[in-house]
């Protein structure tokens, strides 16, 4: 930063036009003009670095403008942004930021009073210097930080708040009973204890590669892309089919509950008023890029663009509870490089992403445990096991116990429960149905929230039986988490099955190919074509020149549900010899296999194939 500090008889300064990076806000904090008698005015340009170390920056510039205040005997500061003062020139966003921490930090002294200009608007401003030795001084300010740091992205005021968090922690039974985590017994629950000593030690990190991993490689669903940002990944045909089944079904769930979907942008504008405020209260690491002069950020939720529509919206009670639903297919969160590992933590995913608004609390607790009902749902169709944290405000737990229990109650378990005394996040309840994997690292899938804030920030509001427009509560939701992680999460079940001798497998509806034909030699293709066109599932054809047992051996690694292995002997009796995950190996007549497969689809989704039916026209995507 480069500041020049003039010691002045007079300063006075009006705001004449617009620049291209001109924030609305601005004018709220300074104003279009202001004047002020005998003052050190502080000119000031941002540059670029700074973000790297912005605490150092704020401290050296407040102790210059203190120090040199106290020497010319000077009470009066004026903030001035003054861009001329260097060639480059930080983003607008952490010129902002920096200006206010500085006059945050000078304010704080008492016996300041400051003038401050606005940033971002061409101005007219008179000065008359004093001209003694001390009234004309020019620094440079250098952050005596890493650079490191900036490159881990933004750290909100929230992320700040989580690190410094203080809880409480208790065990909630199914039936109400509750005792201190440290002392309730988890011999039945080893998951749930898992859970809690991995909150309990704030570290995300991962000092091994999780299973899935390799998993997810050498079943060709889903890949690191060595030429994008780490954390980015690319989607292989058997996976993309996987990702959109579950996308599928997660949003058919959604709709049925009555969400209204609907698709919002991807970048928003750095500076909106409501939305900057909106950042610093979500425990997040953004994207940020820049668009000629003006700077957005890559969304990290679909929150931004369902506030601003929910405050278009012309509503009343009638309308409530009012839920809009976006599939997110890019969020992006700029998790720092040690945390990520592979579909568990990564930094572009999937988020289906629900929000709700009611007209109070009793309507938001109804909500609440309907909506934990449908992440319970989603998690039995997936196939997954969870353990329940829950998080309170203590105040709002303490007033709403037996919305507590019920919630409790509802997810069949014991539930693990933290409480803070202070609300340092927009919500006063928050559910998370978190999965542990191989490694015993938790990671959170489901969740659900009451939002006590954005409401108003944003101006969202119905009309209520009086005709006086009133504010909602909001509720947030993803009944499934980021869908990238079930697949992690499915991955990781597996795992941890193959681990104890197991074979590992697919949800049917959700294996890429459901059913493999097999022809004991190649004269038996015309029954084999037969039996394709009567199965409406993926099945396809090993028309491969290799030995049978190889074939077979494939289509194991592949996890395939059923092998249909056809010959001579089962054209003769109309059967097929049918193997299993299971290691069942039958004779079945094509319609009794197709009437155990059906109740296996009843309520999922279905693609067709994603690759071609004939296994010996596909690529291999992983060498």
């Amino acid at each position: 930063m480069r500041i020049l500090l003039i010691h002045a008889d007079r300063f006075s300064f009006r705001v004449t036009g617009e620049t291209s990076v001109a924030m609305p806000a601005e004018l709220e904090k300074a104003g279009r003009e202001g004047k002020i008698a005998e003052c050190l005015v502080v000119f000031m340009a941002a540059e670029k670095g700074d973000e790297a170390d912005v605490d150092s920056v704020v401290n050296q510039v407040t102790q210059e403008v203190s120090s040199l205040a106290d020497q010319v005997g000077s009470g009066r500061l004026v903030i001035y942004p003054y861009a001329h003062l260097s060639s480059s020139l930080s983003s607008p966003r952490v010129a902002v930021q920096l200006l206010d921490e500085i006059c945050r930090r000078l304010e704080s002294q008492d016996h300041f009073e400051i003038l401050r200009a606005p940033f971002g608007y061409y101005k007219a401003f008179e000065i008359a210097c004093k001209g003694h030795p001390l009234s004309e001084l020019a620094k440079t300010i250098r952050p005596s930080g890493h650079a490191e740091r900036a490159a881990e992205g933004v750290e909100s005021e929230a992320i700040k708040a989580e690190k410094a968090l203080e809880s409480e922690w208790i065990i909630m039974t199914s039936d109400g009973e509750q005792v201190s985590a440290d002392d309730f017994s988890f011999q039945t629950r080893p998951n749930l204890e898992r859970l809690y000593r991995y909150e309990k030690s704030g570290t995300r990190v991962s000092d091994q590669p999780s299973p899935h991993i390799e998993l997810m490689r050498r079943m060709e669903l889903v890949d690191y892309e060595p030429g994008a940002d780490p954390g980015n990944f690319r989607w292989y045909p058997k996976g993309q089919l996987m990702k959109r089944l579950a996308e599928t079904y997660v949003s058919g769930l959604v709709v049925d509950q009555g969400g209204m979907q609907v698709e919002t942008p991807i970048m928003y504008d750095y500076q909106h008023p409501k939305l900057n405020l909106y950042l610093q209260r979500f425990p997040a690491r953004q994207y940020v890029l820049l668009s000629g002069e003006k700077e957005y950020f890559l969304r990290f939720a679909a929150c931004f663009g369902q506030y601003l529509i929910q405050h278009d919206m012309q509503i009343s009670y009638h309308h409530l509870p009012s839920k809009l639903y976006e599939l997110t297919h890019y969020a992006f969160r700029r998790e720092q490089s040690g945390e990520l590992a592979g579909l568990k933590r990564l930094r572009t995913f999937t988020m289906p992403d629900l929000h709700t608004l009611v007209k109070d609390v009793e309507q938001a607790k109804e909500e609440f445990l309907s909506q934990t009902d449908s992440a319970i749902q989603c998690m039995e169709g997936f196939g997954l096991d969870f353990e329940v944290a829950i998080r309170f405000v203590r105040d709002f737990a303490d007033q709403n116990r037996s919305f507590v229990e019920d919630l409790v109650s509802c997810c069949g378990r014991p539930a693990l429960i933290e409480l803070w005394d202070e609300r340092f996040f927009y919500f006063v309840a928050k559910l998370e149905f978190n999965f542990i994997d191989a490694l015993d690292k938790a990671a959170c899938l489901s969740t659900v929230q009451i939002d006590v804030e954005n409401t108003e920030r944003f101006d969202i509001t119905y009309v209520d039986k009086k005709g006086e427009k009133q504010y909602p509560l909001l509720l947030h939701a993803s009944i499934s988490g980021s869908i990238d992680r079930v697949l992690y999460a499915i991955l990781e079940t597996q795992a941890m099955r193959m681990k104890k001798g197991q074979k590992g497998a697919f949800p049917f509806w959700l294996a890429p190919i459901q059913l493999r034909l097999i022809p004991v030699s190649e004269k038996f293709d015309g029954a084999c074509k037969q039996v394709l066109e009567k199965v409406p599932y993926r099945i396809d054809y090993d028309d491969r020149d290799i030995t049978m047992g190889r074939k077979i051996r494939d289509a194991e690694r592949e996890w395939i549900p059923y092998i249909l292995v056809l010959g001579a002997k089962e054209v003769a009796e109309r059967c097929l010899n049918v193997r299993t995950r299971d290691r069942a190996q039958r004779k079945m007549a094509l319609p009794e296999l197709l009437a155990e497969i059906g109740p296996q689809m009843k309520g999922k989704p279905f693609l067709g194939l994603p690759l071609p039916q004939m296994v010996s026209r596909r690529p291999i995507f992983v060498g």
